[in-house]
């Protein structure tokens, strides 16, 4: 029976998640598995990847043969090192000391790199955070620009309009002036003509 290391899909549509397993070469991708070694999700950035290595290795050891995706995973945390280094203990090559030694040294400056590129993305998503808060403060700037000129606009308006008001307003009151002084005239060109004729009755 030969075994392979590989990915089983899980999860949602559209979010995968994949458990890394050994299983028998004739089985379905997502059927039975002989072993669960590890979870693989790449939805985050940087993907999250937890593996049992020394479960991996020994698989590896009985003749387990990864597919591409499942190497590259292994390579990623090492597993596919260890194996290597186990080969150079048996052989004599290495002692175990030294093996763990290169072993320790490779994980830290692969942690070193991980590390060093969550950096670079937090520092990214707060400069493009910076730069969206900048160009939403110039978008409420000129809002508020506008707003102030509409406002300067509407009380022009307004002005305009009172004075328009008052230009109409202006000959009614003329008229109405002209009409009582014409009145009074009439009253006081009558008044003379009353009192002679009074005169005359009393006569």
């Amino acid at each position: 029976m030969s075994v392979k290391i590989r990915l089983q899909r899980h999860g949602k549509k559209q979010k995968p998640f994949y458990w890394i397993v050994a299983a028998d070469a004739r089985s379905k991708r997502d059927g039975r598995y002989l072993e669960k070694l590890g979870t693989y999700n790449p939805n985050t950035n940087p993907a999250t990847i937890d593996l049992n290595i020394d479960q991996a290795v020994q698989w590896l050891h009985n003749g387990a043969q990864p597919t591409d995706t499942a190497k590259a995973i292994l390579s990623y945390k090492g597993a596919l090192l260890k194996h290597h280094l186990d080969g150079g203990v048996r052989k004599g090559a290495l002692t175990q000391e030294q093996a763990d030694a290169k072993l320790a040294a490779w994980l830290e400056e692969k942690s070193g790199k991980v590390t060093a590129k969550k950096e670079g993305l937090s520092k990214a998503q707060q400069a493009e955070k910076a730069k969206a808060l900048k160009a939403e403060k110039v978008a409420n700037d000129k809002r508020a620009a506008a707003a102030v000129e509409a406002a300067k606009v509407e009380e022009v308006v307004e002005e305009v309009a009172v004075e328009e008001t008052v230009a109409e307003e202006t000959p009614e009151v003329v008229a109405e002036v002209a009409v009582e002084e014409t009145v009074a005239e009439v009253t006081v060109e009558e008044t003379p003509a009353a009192e002679e004729a009074s005169e005359e009755t009393e006569a």
